[in-house]
């Protein structure tokens, strides 16, 4: 099957750099750990809603470890670097359609940090904090298919932020802006409903709550599966968007004469 192909080829050519990540693990954790500390400070005055000091330990600790299966996908699917050299438009003439295909990819990368990052830095933190588990296997499930979503919203933001190459040549500054975004309104950094009025209101209606406030509030068992039912509709969205932009990539290659 191609997908798996992919993937796989994806997965096996990051083993090569395992030994490296492990000081990205070792970072990542600690900005975890910085995190925990401020909220633990801010808790010592304040009840933290229902989330108290044990449920933001968990609640932070939990969305640090999410960023491995959303917050990190290759920008742009690597799409600007193939729009430089003209390669994009031999992408484009590929028998397989060049969503699917990047996707594909995407997923083994996915996969292989789930793997050799998001398990490491979750078992560091169960055995040095008092992090909360999930109350059950089906809670359980249902957070591993709202991470599923989150990075699958990922990789269609990145493959649009991609496809823009094609008419600003350089793209990165919307991987930027994307990430700010992200840890503002997707309740990484603080739950989105603390958040001021118009910030909250444009989150909830947004897709960046399901990067990380949702799967985490499953995770907790604040929030059950019936939620990721929003996720499911904009992943559809996004994947209509998607195959949109490669209609327009397309027929922008065909007039530039490439």
């Amino acid at each position: 099957m191609l997908f798996l192909t992919l993937a796989r080829k994806t997965y096996i050519r990051n083993l090569q750099f395992r030994a490296s990540h492990l000081i990205q693990n070792l970072a990542s954790a600690i900005f975890g750990f910085i995190y925990i500390s401020i909220w633990t400070g801010i808790g010592e005055s304040r009840s933290l809603g229902e989330y108290g000091l044990a449920g933001m330990i968990s609640y932070v600790a939990f969305n640090q470890c999410c960023l491995w299966v959303s917050g990190f996908p290759t920008n742009g699917l690597g799409m600007e670097a193939s729009v430089r050299s003209g390669q994009i438009a031999m992408d484009l003439m590929r028998p397989v359609h060049l969503f699917y295909h990047l996707m594909s990819k995407e997923w083994g990368q996915i996969a292989y940090q789930f793997v050799y990052k998001f398990i490491p830095i979750y078992a560091l933190y169960l055995w040095v904090l008092p992090l909360q588990r999930p109350a059950s296997v089906s809670a359980a499930a249902a957070t591993l298919l709202a991470l599923a979503i989150s990075g699958y919203i990922a990789i269609c933001l990145h493959y649009l932020i991609g496809a823009a190459a094609l008419w600003t040549t350089e793209s990165t500054w919307l991987v930027y802006v994307n990430y700010a975004f992200s840890m503002l309104l997707s309740g990484f950094l603080i739950p989105i409903e603390w958040l001021p009025g118009p910030l909250a209101w444009i989150s909830a209606y947004s897709f960046y709550p399901y990067l990380h406030y949702v799967p985490t509030r499953i995770y907790l068992g604040m929030s059950t599966v019936d939620l990721v039912a929003g996720g499911l509709l904009w992943c559809a969205a996004l994947t209509l968007l998607c195959l949109l932009a490669t209609r327009l990539m397309r027929h922008r290659v065909e007039v530039q004469g490439g």
